[in-house]
């Protein structure tokens, strides 16, 4: 037995361990990375149920420019995709005094040109997103479809987002977190606004519940969504026929050349196919409302979807579940 002077006194109390959810070291850990990933698929798809999201029709395009002024169409270049600082003030769309005064630098100028042009994809993509999303409207069933889709940022996803949420309809914003500052637009339904850690996971989403897409001028984040779906489609690793529009083909021919890739052989002549290139929303909708209707037949006509959202899985299974605590 150990004598009185061996013995170590009593340890403090001791505060309560945090519960393994809600420890925020162990979350936030390389070991905790799979719970992440998976939070990332199952929280947006209990949103995705319970808002009766049945499919999208999903809009990308550039980040880096938002409408200040719709009436003169004057625009603000952002420092970077996604950002809400802007560009440095020297590459900044000239201004009507600079242009008029001559202190219009060389790239100002040329930047001001590439402006009125930009501004009007940005007004082509908010029209184009309200004929879509009044058409899907208007669909029977019990689900909302083709619910127009965006990475819920600036530029052409505010655009898109902004189409349907004037024509009174859900869109959702699939978000990214990024090292600098940055917003959801203001147009996306609450409800459907997400923000996402890993760029895999937030991919997933624009894949999986995507009908259609549309693809506006935009820089290495618009090109490497677009060639991803592409890609998928042309593996056929999507279990359903994608449309895919790409819109603005005086742009888009200047950037990539996709008839040279069939010549020398890098994909088949066929792939082309797999696209389709248009100049007006009304141009573009006909494309996507032949599309899509592909994916309407043998749709029994139903009841209008429901405002309220759909039950949870407790509320649906009742007594078969003990509620818990939270």
């Amino acid at each position: 037995m150990p004598d009185d002077s061996q013995r170590r006194s009593a340890p403090d109390p001791l505060d309560r361990a945090p519960l393994a959810y809600e420890n925020s070291e162990f979350l936030d850990s390389p070991d905790g990375r799979l719970f992440r990933i998976m939070a990332e698929y199952q929280e947006p798809l209990v949103r995705f149920r319970r808002e009766r999201i049945e499919d999208t029709v999903v809009f990308f395009g550039s980040a880096r420019f938002r409408a200040l002024d719709e009436a003169s169409h004057a625009l603000e270049l952002l420092e970077n995709t996604g950002s809400s600082a802007p560009a440095p003030e020297q590459e900044q769309p000239a201004r009507m005094d600079e242009i008029a005064s001559g202190e219009a630098t060389v790239l100002q100028l040329s930047l001001a040109t590439a402006a009125v042009e930009m501004a009007q994809y940005y007004e082509d993509a908010r029209t184009l997103a309200g004929m879509v999303a009044r058409w899907a409207q208007s669909l029977p069933g019990r689900r909302h479809r083709f619910v127009v889709t965006s990475g819920g940022g600036p530029g052409i996803m505010e655009a898109a987002n902004r189409g349907a949420y004037e024509a009174g309809c859900k869109t959702i914003g699939l978000n990214i977190k990024l090292p600098f500052e940055q917003m959801p637009n203001p147009y996306i339904t609450p409800e459907l606004n997400f923000e996402f850690h890993y760029f895999f996971m937030r991919k997933y989403w624009f894949a999986y519940l995507a009908k259609a897409l549309v693809v506006f001028p935009g820089g290495f984040g618009t090109l490497d969504e677009m060639f991803e779906l592409i890609t998928l489609a042309q593996t056929r690793k999507l279990a359903k026929r994608i449309t895919v529009i790409i819109y603005g083909s005086s742009y888009w021919k200047s950037v990539i050349n996709l008839d040279l890739l069939a010549a020398k052989g890098a994909i088949a002549v066929k792939d082309l196919e797999l696209v389709q290139f248009a100049d007006t929303p009304e141009q573009a909708f006909a494309m996507l409302k032949a599309g899509l209707s592909e994916h309407l037949i043998g749709k029994p006509a139903a009841e209008p979807v429901p405002e309220e959202p759909a039950p949870s899985a407790q509320e649906i299974l009742g007594p078969d579940i003990a509620r818990t605590l939270p």
